[in-house]
């Protein structure tokens, strides 16, 4: 849902197909890695690579937008532009409450921390914003951190610890990362290094994030350390790993076997999450690129290319003896709700299927799936003709959740149709499954926020699609079944 700067005048603003409703585009041309996500001042910020002349990737600006509610968006003009020392990769911007910089008289202001590239150079640089993100200044010293010789040395994610009072960078160094610290973001230390043989290694590590998140069960304090990789995610191509681990200011060590890889979704489509610093509350909220680098340049949408997902609050809990992020959609998407319909149950096999109205997109389906006698439970949606929609399922004897989709006009890549599955807690036999589902893109949630998996997917045109429901080898049991439509606000504030 966004709002443009200027008054719309036509009622065609953000109606194009395959348009996402509740999700966040930019209004023309390419996007991709969401970058200096930050809260302050009663807003969200969310910058993000961008190329403001082509829907391909090419050279690299910092797109800006800001929010109050993580889902309506107000455009803003480019924050960041290539310049002498080359494009702008992606990185983070922090809050200089305490003027560390000395640029802001003593005051507090934004700064940016992100990658120069000139061809195969990548160095670290820094801006300064004294007006809430409106305007940007490069500082004159940049690079604050030149290449020690690597060809990728980039995404700089940086954060203040407070234990060692000192501001910590974390930073990908092909398939590892770096940890530099500093008094003032502009002179910078090399501490350590993580990754040589941990975790999922096929593709080069990007987009490292790290922050502290409080057990929820053991009230111990861990640190969370999500890291992309460009090939071998769990779907296929990109993929976001994570590591759970103590950090002391200057060392990560990882507190999981070093050949176990541990996906933060499990989807062909989100890559190079980021989570919001400053947000009141503490709360960890991040948000990913909706796409995935096998096919990000040829996903047939116009006049702009990608989205990024529905924004995520992240936990951690102790599941099974064993310690793992869970997430769910941010409380505030309950404020798009049309309405919240009376709860259904009913039960589903091969010749019972039950088939219901798919109201008006975006929609949210939600409802408890028992296993009964069956051995696996399918739902579909985006149902329509010749079209079987996009499915999901849980099989129970082999405790996977999956989805397939199978079907596009386009056909626009060999990896865009595929089966992609992500594994469940073993013998479980009932699941709440939260189902988002947004002109181009299907988000599932459940085994209580440990799985998530989050597709695009581009449905064919009709006047009308069906909610299809089935079990096969024997008969599932649907309960607290509802599904809500929601509201996108841009539409309202464009009227």
């Amino acid at each position: 849902m966004i709002q443009n700067q200027e008054t719309t005048t036509t009622n065609s603003y953000y109606q194009e197909r395959f348009r996402p409703h509740i999700h966040f585009t930019p209004e023309k041309m390419w996007m991709n890695d969401p970058n200096g996500l930050v809260y302050y001042k009663g807003e969200y910020h969310l910058f993000y690579q961008y190329h403001p002349d082509s829907k391909k990737w090419g050279p690299m600006h910092w797109g800006h937008a800001v929010s109050k509610d993580l889902f309506t968006w107000e455009h803003l003009p480019i924050a960041l532009y290539p310049d002498e020392l080359g494009m702008v990769f992606s990185g983070s911007v922090v809050v200089d409450w305490n003027d560390t910089t000395g640029f802001f008289d003593g005051k507090e202001g934004l700064v940016a921390i992100f990658t120069h590239a000139d061809g195969d150079l990548q160095r670290q640089s820094i801006a300064y914003s004294k007006d809430q993100g409106r305007s940007w200044e490069k500082y004159a010293g940049n690079p604050v951190i030149k290449n020690p010789g690597i060809q990728d040395f980039r995404d700089p994610k940086v954060i203040w610890h407070e234990e060692t009072a000192k501001w910590v960078m974390v930073l990908a160094a092909g398939r590892k990362v770096q940890f530099y610290t500093s008094p003032d973001l502009k002179q910078w230390t090399f501490v350590s290094e993580f990754g040589e043989g941990w975790g999922a290694r096929e593709g080069v590590w990007e987009c490292p994030d790290i922050f502290p998140l409080i057990n929820e069960k053991t009230g111990e304090k861990k640190w969370v350390l999500p890291i992309g990789i460009d090939a071998g995610g769990p779907a296929g191509g990109s993929g976001t790993q994570y590591f759970i681990g103590a950090f002391d200011g200057n060392t990560f060590t990882p507190e999981q076997p070093k050949q176990e890889v541990r996906w933060l979704d499990y989807g062909k489509d989100f890559y190079a999450s980021q989570s919001f610093s400053d947000v009141p509350g503490g709360r960890r909220v991040v948000i990913a690129w909706m796409s995935n680098w096998q096919y990000a340049n040829e996903v047939p949408t116009d006049p702009w290319r990608s989205g990024m997902s529905l924004p995520r609050e992240l936990k951690l809990t102790t599941v099974d003896c064993e310690e793992c992020v869970i997430q769910k959609p941010v409380h505030e998407l309950g404020s798009l709700r049309n309405s919240r319909p009376a709860s259904e149950t009913f039960s589903v096999n091969n010749t019972d299927k039950v088939t219901k109205r798919q109201p008006v997109v975006p929609f949210v389906i939600e409802m408890k799936v028992e296993a009964g006698s069956s051995q696996r439970f399918e739902g579909r949606v985006f149902v329509t003709g010749d079209d079987p929609g996009f499915l999901f399922g849980i099989d129970f004897s082999k405790d996977v959740l999956y989805v397939r989709r199978g079907y596009t006009e386009e056909g626009f890549s060999k990896h865009y149709k595929g089966t992609f599955e992500a594994p469940l807690r073993k013998g479980r036999s009932d699941y709440q499954l939260t189902v988002i589902c947004d002109h181009s893109s299907v988000e599932i949630f459940t085994d209580d926020g440990k799985v998530a998996l989050t597709n695009l997917h581009l449905p064919s045109e009709a006047i009308s699609y069906e909610i299809v429901m089935e079990a096969i080898g024997g008969t599932a049991d649907v309960s607290d079944y509802r599904v809500s439509e929601l509201s996108p606000r841009w539409q309202q504030a464009n009227r």
